[in-house]
């Protein structure tokens, strides 16, 4: 016979998941723009889990995120009231009711295609999230039941970030790629659209009903594409083209894919105007570059990666890249700002806090 004292951890127990389990979980798939640390548990170069990366992170230390501190799915979820980010699928803390926070799969290198990011070799790719997403569900269900389980995702925010490595990792990583002798650019861009179609309903199929899908950032404005391909200080060309390309046919995507199922599932973020506005008018938004990375080494700190020994700016606020890909923690707040409240600009059909409001009704 159970004893008391074991009653009432029980019961405090099935308290505090009762409670988790009002807030909306959140799930987050894609690459390092929103990997929060899967990597570290991965044979793989595709890592930030040593300083100086996580030097403005609330511990000060490295934690596997591309970022100087928080990335967007930390900001997203304070937004969305979450008392703490979902640990990344791979933590071995990752248990218990941890599992109703939602949790990440992100893993940096991957694209859409599962020949992106193959210099990485042991990554999450994009079918393997999706695995484990199917695997997280059966644990949930273990801890709630089926019927609880299907509620948390089905009411879940899920955040997709994934497609610039498809260029930056693939297309463009050497000249004459496998796949650029295979596509033209327009052409290549139709099969990776054709492609995301195919994961969006997939998550869908899954039981996802909000899916916030980010396109992509302007791909030849970073500070790597600056120090290897850009034109006298100006952005690449040809990866401007692609991501001018590639992102209007992912919203018209977007469109065709609600417009089948009949509601709102998917809302498209216009990341590439949000990054363009600080790119194209840093001091506008408080920043001294765009240009220059904080953390890294030759032109515009755009080469190799972002380690010890590389250059390292004092005040990361001033400095709209981290290192030679990824935005710092203050442009990511910007970013999300506009996911949150940005105008049809930036936002279709409607920002996140509308929609947020919109649930909460029903």
């Amino acid at each position: 016979m159970a004893s008391s004292a074991s009653l009432m951890v029980l019961a405090l127990l099935m308290a505090s998941i009762a409670a988790i389990a009002e807030a909306r979980a959140f799930f987050i798939f894609g690459d390092s723009l929103v990997d929060s640390g899967n990597n570290n548990y991965l044979e793989t170069t595709a890592r930030a889990d040593s300083p100086p990366y996580g030097i403005d992170y609330p511990t000060g230390r490295p934690t596997g995120r591309f970022s100087n501190g928080l990335n967007i799915p930390d900001l997203i979820g304070k937004q969305i009231g979450l008392s703490e980010s979902p640990l990344p699928y791979l933590s071995p803390d990752f248990s218990g009711k941890k599992l109703l926070l939602g949790a990440n799969f992100a893993s940096a290198g991957v694209g859409i295609l599962n020949d992106t990011g193959v210099q990485f070799v042991n990554i999450l790719r994009m079918y393997r999230q999706l695995e484990l997403f199917e695997e997280y569900k059966r644990r949930l269900s273990g801890l709630v039941g089926t019927r609880q389980a299907n509620r948390v995702v089905s009411q879940a925010l899920v955040l997709i970030t994934v497609g610039g490595n498809d260029f930056v990792n693939n297309y463009y990583l050497v000249p004459f790629s496998a796949r650029s002798r295979q596509y033209s650019l327009p052409d290549y861009v139709r099969f990776l659209i054709s492609e995301y179609r195919k994961l969006l309903m997939k998550l869908y199929k899954a039981g996802a009903r909000r899916v916030l899908v980010t396109g992509t950032g302007p791909l030849g404005c970073v500070p790597a594409e600056l120090a290897m391909r850009g034109n006298n200080g100006g952005c690449s060309q040809e990866l401007q083209r692609a991501a001018s390309l590639y992102n209007p046919q992912l919203v018209q995507m977007i469109n065709g894919l609600n417009a089948k199922i009949g509601r709102d599932v998917f809302i498209s973020a216009n990341t590439q105007k949000m990054h363009n506005d600080f790119v194209s008018d840093p001091q506008a938004f408080g920043f001294t570059t765009s240009e220059i990375a904080c953390c890294g080494q030759g032109p515009y700190n755009g080469l190799g990666l972002c380690t010890q020994l590389s250059n390292l700016c004092p005040n990361r606020d001033l400095y709209a890249f981290w290192d030679p890909f990824h935005p710092s923690e203050k442009a990511n707040r910007l970013i999300v700002e506009q996911i949150m409240r940005g105008s049809n600009e930036y936002m279709n059909p409607t920002n996140l806090s509308t929609i947020i409001a919109f649930d909460s009704k029903i």
